[in-house]
């Protein structure tokens, strides 16, 4: 068991890496300098390490600094919240609500929904953070992580919330200057956009009507290391691209681009929110994963 008084200098140690500096610390916590100073050398002293480095502008944490500090900041919200829950009770959401999501798919659904949360929850703020990165939860930097794709790592705490299907797709255009493959095979004389973020990126697998399995391998005429630069290409007509159904629907429905092969189907992908291994979920991270389930249930009443 930890000992009380390493806990207890967390938040001296935690101020200081995240103002960078000891007086802007005391400061924050309206006590002095020195104290600050004694309770985070002391930290130190505990653990035998160093934890930071003084430059001529700046505190920085060392890499052991760095790693405690994640996991500190994560147990100092943790109690946070904690105390919050206790004396304020879990009828309402409130505090900040810190999500990641791919930088796609955060733009095109996650933002309105959040937009609707934060409407409906005034005692919350956001932190939306948008890339494709995979951030480790443990860090302690988030409250959920909105995964699309495929979970490579089966021992998160994950929900699945909903899933999207892979649809081949071109733009008009494209039918003028080369001829509409009638099966997979035909796609390896045809210009390809190939997303190189995407497991097994130029293995494209497709399935028939009747249960046969076809795997092309996608020579792309354009690499794209993200969705919306293979949607640009795809728009321009440059090629036959491979994209989510929740990126091209609108696109389909008003005939900028054209489903190809409709009759044959890609691997489907999976949308879940990703939890850190926490014995506390706040109200405000409940509420927000309720109302990404009740959109992606209307999403698919609509598409019914």
């Amino acid at each position: 068991m930890v000992e009380p008084r390493i806990l207890s200098r967390f938040v001296y140690f935690a101020a200081v890496v995240e103002t960078q500096s000891f007086t802007k610390a005391a400061e924050r916590l309206g006590i002095t300098k020195a104290v600050v100073s004694q309770q985070v050398a002391r930290l130190e002293e505990d653990l035998g390490t160093a934890l930071l480095v003084r430059t001529t502008r700046r505190v920085e944490p060392t890499e052991a600094g760095r790693l405690l500090h994640g996991r500190a900041a994560a147990i100092l919200r943790e109690a946070g919240d904690a105390v919050a829950e206790a004396t304020r009770g879990n009828d309402r959401p409130h505090g900040t609500l810190r999500v990641l999501a791919p930088a796609d798919y955060g733009a095109l659904r996650i933002v309105p929904i959040l937009a609707e949360f934060l409407r409906r929850y005034p005692e919350c703020r956001a932190d939306l953070r948008l890339g494709d990165r995979i951030t480790d939860l443990l860090e302690g930097e988030i409250d959920l992580s909105i995964r699309v794709g495929w979970l490579a790592d089966t021992s998160l705490h994950a929900r699945r919330l909903g899933t999207f299907e892979q649809l081949l797709v071109a733009a008009p255009s494209l039918a003028a200057r080369v001829k509409e493959p009638r099966a997979p095979e035909e796609l390896a004389t045809l210009p390809l956009i190939v997303n190189t973020v995407l497991p097994q990126a130029t293995a494209w697998r497709f399935t028939g009507p009747d249960g046969e399995e076809v795997v092309v391998d996608a020579r792309s005429l354009l690499s794209v290391d993200t969705a919306r630069g293979v949607h640009a290409a795809v728009l321009a007509g440059l090629g036959h691209g491979i994209l989510p159904d929740f990126m091209v629907t609108t696109d389909i429905a008003e005939k900028r681009l054209v489903r190809v092969l409709p009759n044959w189907r890609l691997p489907t992908g999976g949308i879940h929110a990703v939890f850190p291994a926490s014995r506390l979920r706040p109200t405000r991270v409940s509420a927000f994963v309720a109302m990404l389930m009740s959109s992606m249930q209307g999403d698919l009443k609509q598409a019914g």
